[in-house]
């Protein structure tokens, strides 16, 4: 029996790698980069037979467009080595009658992203040759209740048995990052 597929991987600037080329594969639509100002497009992905943005309520509804949601993620990361977004490809019991697929993968990304506040884009790839899967393109900040990105990590100084801020040599105060929200946790 065949192991079930799911691949969880990041993608990353630092890889050459874009979240708007990423979507653009996965849903097969031509989308327009706006950090490298370059057209995104895969005119050979025929397998596709769904497609959907889901957002948490307080999203801007503006991200329901693909074009937007990814051109917006992408904007707010500025350093060379961003993590753009969470790419997932899960694969989908071929058991599972065809117009069940958009149904099971909705609630999946219900239950396990839009409600910790991640904006999910999933694709449902189906060549009939008997490998359903989808994949997920996931957002990696938080929104606030207008929103607006969150900041992925804060900055929390270290501190001694006395509650006091920990002096280095440099002068500097000791300090690690922490992440604003448990996504990362494996």
């Amino acid at each position: 029996m065949p192991c079930p597929h799911f691949d969880i991987k990041i993608v990353q600037r630092s890889n050459r790698q874009s979240a708007v080329a990423s979507a653009a594969y996965q849903s097969g639509e031509r989308l327009f980069s706006e950090y490298d100002q370059k057209q995104k497009y895969y005119s050979h992905k025929s397998e596709i037979v769904h497609t959907e943005i889901m957002l948490p309520p307080h999203a801007p509804p503006e991200y329901a467009d693909r074009n937007t949601l990814w051109n917006a993620a992408e904007a707010v990361e500025k350093q060379w080595n961003s993590q753009l977004a969470r790419r997932l490809i899960i694969a989908i019991p071929r058991e599972l009658p065809p117009e069940q697929y958009a149904g099971l993968i909705r609630d999946y990304c219900r239950e396990q992203f839009i409600s910790k506040g991640m904006i999910a884009d999933f694709a449902i790839h189906d060549k009939g040759t008997g490998n359903p899967h989808a994949h997920i393109l996931l957002t990696m900040r938080a929104l606030d209740e207008s929103g607006r990105w969150l900041p992925k990590s804060r900055k929390v100084y270290d501190l001694d048995g006395n509650g006091e801020r920990i002096r280095l040599p440099s002068g500097r105060w000791k300090s690690h990052k922490e992440d604003t929200v448990d996504w990362n946790d494996q």
